[in-house]
């Protein structure tokens, strides 16, 4: 889960930038009161973001009460009650948007990561996501990603060395790469490499890398590598990976496959909010 100071902070982000200095509407409305509202999936889903929707509506009245009626990460069928809240009218008025859209994104995205994964669960393949994020999203967007099953790739450019085609240009060749940036990392940092071809997969062989991306090739290069490899280094595979694929790269026996699409891709579920 992620960081509740966080997540507060992120939360407020996104109400300021809605709500503004006023919501022109609802603080023009007179007798406001303590009201009930229901949120229900309007299609078939998997919860996603549950929290954050209701921390969404404490923000904006510290006395909401909620009774949950679905649990995250759970498949929830067409019609089904997600939650429901009493809380004060004007803080279910301002806050209903803000909340819908983060379960809509965040519940479309473990929906769709959840039909990767169901395609590859028999196998030891792992489904990973990318940094194809949005931008000032990307931790709920990843954490929607493990609630449909899957697994987090490198967060940032911070925690993970990842030396691609445009580095090796760079430098000059896979070799110098590796060792240049090895030397000036802490030995405990993993250092991925990706390569295109089996001939820079040969050559990556030869270099203290952990892990090797081997990046838009055929499903037959790809078995080639893994024959090639003899397990000696993690193979993870990436590029134009779909629903239609992804299991017979699986099969292949590569450690991982990674996709941005899983998210980038993703469509919001739709969700509503009755009062």
């Amino acid at each position: 889960m992620l960081d509740k100071t966080f997540i507060k902070e992120k939360l407020k982000e996104f109400l300021l930038e809605d709500i503004g200095y006023k919501d022109l509407t609802t603080d023009n409305i007179e007798n406001h009161k303590s009201i009930h509202a229901t949120i229900i999936a309007k299609e078939d889903l998997i919860l996603a973001g549950i929290d954050f929707a209701v921390e969404i509506f404490r923000l904006l009245d510290n006395d909401t009460k909620i009774l949950f009626q679905a649990k995250e990460g759970t498949l929830i069928k067409k019609g089904e009650n997600i939650l429901t809240l009493q809380a004060d009218s004007k803080a279910i008025l301002k806050g209903e948007r803000t909340a819908l859209n983060i379960l809509q994104r965040l519940s479309g995205i473990a929906t769709n990561t959840k039909r990767y994964v169901e395609k590859i669960k028999d196998t030891k393949t792992k489904l990973l996501d990318t940094r194809k994020t949005t931008p000032g999203f990307r931790a709920f967007e990843k954490y929607a990603v493990t609630v449909g099953g899957g697994y987090n790739h490198r967060f940032a450019l911070y925690d993970m060395v990842m030396i691609k085609d445009n580095h090796i240009k760079l430098i000059g060749n896979i070799e110098d790469a590796v060792n240049q940036i090895k030397n000036r990392v802490s030995p405990m940092t993993k250092i991925e490499i990706e390569v295109s071809n089996l001939d820079q997969l040969k050559q990556a062989l030869k270099t203290d890398v952990d892990i090797i991306m081997l990046d838009n090739m055929s499903l037959e290069e790809i078995k080639k590598a893994v024959k090639i490899t003899k397990q000696k280094k993690p193979l993870e595979v990436s590029g134009n990976i779909n629903l239609d694929n992804i299991r017979d790269i699986a099969l292949t026996g590569v450690d991982f496959i990674s996709s941005g699409s899983i998210i980038h891709a993703s469509r919001w579920v739709d969700i509503s909010l009755r009062l």
